[in-house]
């Protein structure tokens, strides 16, 4: 899963985007309200986690210009901010979350699940279909009941592909979802990934449609 961080505390920003790096999210970081906004505008991310007080702009400013312009994805808010006024401001202009500072990794990590299920009308914490199915807690593979590790970017990929089954993701669509604007990306590394999961998971795992991307079957098929 690809994060969004909006944050211009740099040890705050620092300690969070490592945290991100071990648990194996794709993150970018941005550090003011004009960039925050570019960077939604892109629409690649999972979720964002949102500071309020931000230079050259406000978080609440960026989150109603967000809903406004249609945007769906995922917010939550962290801020040093703990009145009951400003969560009611944050949580109307349409966040989906309201974590106040400081907070423990563990308890934003479990927030950010839970606001991606609600989303994609999940009321626990898997996703996919009855045979195959992806646990966002353990970051683990369901196929048939038994259960299987996956690496951060297989987990990445599957995400992408399971939130919708049936919907078609192109390349750049999956490489959007597996990798963040400071890391370079390979040329084939889709076709890595998908090989590998198809090699330990069985072919028809991730089917192909040539010429425009991949895609996991629906149950009905």
């Amino acid at each position: 899963m690809r994060i969004l961080l909006i944050e211009d505390d740099e040890m705050i920003g620092a300690a969070l985007m490592e945290a991100m790096k071990r648990a194996g999210y794709a993150a970018d970081w941005v550090r003011d309200a004009t960039a925050g906004a570019a960077a939604m505008a892109d629409r690649v991310h999972t979720a964002i986690l949102l500071d309020l007080g931000l230079p050259r702009g406000s978080g609440i400013e960026l989150l109603c210009s967000a809903r406004a312009s249609g945007d769906t994805t995922p917010i939550l808010i962290i801020t040093a901010k703990d009145g009951v006024a400003a969560r009611v401001e944050g949580l109307d202009a349409g966040a989906d979350d309201y974590l106040t500072k400081p907070f423990e990794w563990r308890e934003l990590d479990a927030r950010i699940r839970a606001v991606i299920r609600r989303r994609d009308g999940h009321a626990q914490s898997l996703v996919g279909t009855g045979e195959l199915q992806l646990d966002l807690a353990t970051r683990e593979l369901v196929q048939n009941g038994v259960r299987a590790s996956l690496s951060a970017r297989e987990f990445a990929l599957l995400h992408a592909l399971m939130e919708r089954p049936g919907s078609i993701l192109s390349r750049e669509q999956l490489e959007d979802r597996i990798y963040s604007w400071r890391e370079s990306v390979s040329s084939n590394v889709v076709e890595v990934i998908i090989h590998g999961l198809r090699k330990r998971f069985g072919d028809g795992i991730i089917r192909n449609v040539r010429g425009l991307g991949w895609r996991i079957p629906r149950d009905d098929e």
